[in-house]
């Protein structure tokens, strides 16, 4: 069972131009068109079971569509394989309701963005989010370190994690590419062995045109991404691509490829995943 805990999708209608605008943004090459049906065709390519859809909310008012499309997308999991988290904002003052309403309709999580929300993951708007959302026993996941699209300020640092983590003490926090993007020197040292689950996503491989002269941004080395699962713990890392911004076929190769055991591979590409979304094949 291979589980993408990563990947995002955008509505039919303007996918091409939401990839366009990404695009010329961040230098980067979409590996699918961005849309629902591109994801299923990716996972029935490489082998994935199950995607986890991540939306980003950037203006408080999308709320309420955004979080309507993860339900009808989560409606089809049976189907599909693609399950859907909510999303909210931190400038929705009704955060609580917006949470039971995430919760009550059987998503399993949130995502939330601070480079784009414009807020720092420190900020006590976050903090009430998250202890709510623990409270409900909901997933949190949270872009970490230096976003490429945004690079001139770093939103979530390891050491607003390490805060956040102190005054709030969450219980299924995840953060996005290896627990700060860029930032993994200050992962190893401040966050592996805390509580809290790191993703995958975008942080090591193959990846033809980041390796481009006008790339300054590099992903892990294979040295420092086995230090960071060595360090942080196989138990605590899932599977992430960041679809449609590398190639799920590709990364399953890549973490394959790795010498790790057997069963830390199993964990890592499917089995931490299911146990954090409670679905019946983690047992």
């Amino acid at each position: 069972m291979i589980v993408d805990f990563h990947t995002h999708t955008y509505p039919d209608k303007i996918a091409s131009k939401t990839l366009e605008l990404l695009v010329s943004r961040s230098k980067t090459k979409p590996a699918s068109d961005g849309t629902l049906a591109g994801l299923q065709h990716s996972m029935a390519q490489s082998g994935v079971d199950i995607s986890v859809v991540l939306p980003v909310v950037t203006a408080p008012h999308q709320v309420e569509r955004i979080n309507t499309v993860a339900k009808t997308v989560t409606a089809q999991f049976t189907g599909s394989g693609v399950w859907s988290f909510g999303g909210i904002h931190p400038g929705n003052d009704n955060y609580k309701e917006i949470l039971n309403g995430i919760k009550s309709a059987g998503l399993k999580g949130i995502k939330l963005h601070p480079d784009y929300q414009d807020a720092m993951f420190n900020d006590i708007r976050y903090k009430r989010i998250i202890s709510y959302a623990t409270e409900l026993g909901l997933v949190v996941v949270v872009h970490a370190g230096v976003d490429i699209g945004l690079p001139s300020v770093t939103h979530c640092t390891p050491d607003m994690v390490c805060e956040v983590l102190d005054e709030v003490q969450p219980e299924r926090l995840v953060l996005a590419h290896m627990g700060g993007w860029n930032l993994w020197d200050e992962v190893l040292a401040k966050l592996c062995g805390r509580n809290v689950y790191m993703d995958t996503a975008f942080s090591y491989g193959e990846i033809a045109w980041l390796s481009g002269a006008e790339h300054r941004w590099k992903l892990a080395s294979e040295e420092m991404f086995l230090k960071l699962i060595r360090a942080h713990g196989a138990d605590r890392i899932v599977f992430g691509t960041d679809s449609p911004w590398t190639d799920q076929k590709r990364a399953i190769k890549d973490i394959q490829a790795l010498p790790l055991s057997d069963e830390d591979k199993k964990k890592i590409l499917g089995e931490n995943a299911l146990q954090l979304l409670g679905l019946p094949d983690a047992e």
